[in-house]
């Protein structure tokens, strides 16, 4: 499922030694004879738990000092670019990866996670939030991207980023803002900043009306 982290930008910067990615497979803790890692909840219920003796000696193995463990959960907070930048200044991140009705709770209690949802609704396991956390976070690492290109991007600001435009000049009767194409880089700023507002309060009235507090 993480084979989409070695391509592209992020897979680049892996390449490239900016950041480095390793997958650990949590069956592979598993004292079963069938690499079982889940069972039926105490109590009873819907659905599979998965067992805390695997989680907890897969995340002892790769755990050291400075390490900061996550857990992607419904129940964490959700993910924002904020939270994105502030990771991206930690030497060692570990994602920890639930799946079906979650992980035993004990876990929760033993290593004390952050806990991170990317959005209100559930999804079948912790694989893909993971990998848009990694993503996330891999685009302020240094060197992975051009700074200038961070500093003027959706919720970089609080606002929304301003259209973008390229070639053709015109497009199916639609011509690009000529203020764009005068050179005038003044303009171009002024025409960009308001935007951006425009932008953003037709389309989340919520961050402007944080913005202009």
């Amino acid at each position: 499922m993480f084979a989409p982290l070695f391509e592209s930008i992020v897979g680049r910067a892996v390449s490239s030694g900016k950041i480095e990615i390793n997958i650990v497979d949590i069956r592979e803790f598993s004292k079963d004879k069938h690499k079982k890692c889940d069972d039926a909840p105490f109590g009873g219920g819907a659905g599979m738990v998965m067992m805390a003796q695997p989680i907890y000696d897969a995340i002892k193995s790769v755990l050291k000092d400075g390490s900061k463990l996550i857990y992607l959960s419904p129940k964490g907070r959700v993910f924002n670019q904020g939270q994105a930048i502030e990771l991206s200044k930690e030497e060692h991140l570990i994602l920890l990866c639930g799946h079906y009705e979650g992980i035993d709770e004990r876990i929760i209690e033993i290593f004390n996670p952050i806990q991170i949802s990317i959005g209100d609704y559930v999804l079948t396991g912790g694989e893909l939030p993971a990998m848009v956390v990694v993503d996330a976070v891999s685009r302020y690492v240094g060197g992975v991207i051009s700074r200038n290109s961070l500093e003027e991007e959706s919720h970089s600001n609080g606002l929304l980023e301003y259209p973008q435009y390229t070639r053709p000049n015109v497009f199916m009767g639609l011509e690009v803002p000529p203020v764009l194409l005068s050179g005038n880089h003044e303009e171009i700023k002024k025409f960009r900043i308001k935007a951006a507002l425009m932008e953003t309060k037709k389309r989340r009235e919520d961050m402007f009306e944080k913005w202009k507090k």
